[in-house]
């Protein structure tokens, strides 16, 4: 397990990367604001669209048709616990607490998918929603108003401030070798350690 690092380092770490030059891309629907399972802002159970999920990395599931739950903490750097095994075609509820001091998101994909989704965080924080330890709500309204759709609202992540708690509800593909992994694409914070893996099993 990776030791906690400084939180001054983390925030460092986190404000070094809102310097670099940031072109902003399009980022696909499917965004708009939801209320977390703790009343805060920003859960992940819901249903929305996301980028472009498909079948071969899973999907949005029923909490109705979810197995189990897996509890999932997330602190400054690392998820506990550090993997994660499932079945193939099993649909699990994630419920999600955020043990830091800093936001942190738990967000189901490919190293590609982590990669793309770290270019919406990066605009989050650009625009003085996404901060080191919250969520700016009123920069959140501002840029709903002017963008004409809020963000970070996808199906296979939640994204959380500290001390809040969330939930994932996801299908996981039914066949096929697929590396999915879950991370904190907050910029950062996936170098800094909080990336897990999916043991993918087949059943008897």
């Amino acid at each position: 397990m990776i030791p906690s690092i400084p939180r001054a380092l983390a925030v460092a770490a986190v404000t070094l990367a809102t310097t670099g030059a940031f072109a902003a891309g399009e980022h696909g629907g499917g965004h708009g604001e939801h209320a977390p399972a703790s009343g805060g802002h920003m859960s992940g159970e819901h249903m929305s669209g996301g980028h472009g999920h498909g079948a071969m990395h899973g999907q949005p599931g029923n909490a109705s048709q979810a197995g189990r739950t897996v509890e999932v903490v997330m602190h400054d750097n690392y998820y506990e616990p550090e993997t994660i095994s499932v079945e193939a075609g099993e649909t699990v509820r994630f419920r999600v607490r955020n043990a830091g001091d800093l936001v942190h998101e738990f967000n189901i994909g490919t190293p590609a998918m982590h990669e793309e989704h770290v270019d919406e965080m990066m605009m989050m924080m650009e625009l003085g929603v996404l901060m080191p330890d919250h969520v700016d709500e009123q920069a959140a309204q501002a840029m709903q108003a002017s963008m004409g759709h809020g963000m970070h609202n996808d199906p296979n992540s939640a994204l959380l401030e500290p001390g809040e708690t969330g939930a994932v509800v996801w299908t996981f593909p039914d066949g096929g070798e697929v590396n999915l992994q879950f991370a904190c694409n907050v910029p950062g914070h996936r170098e800094a350690g909080m990336v897990g893996d999916f043991h993918m099993g087949h059943g008897s």
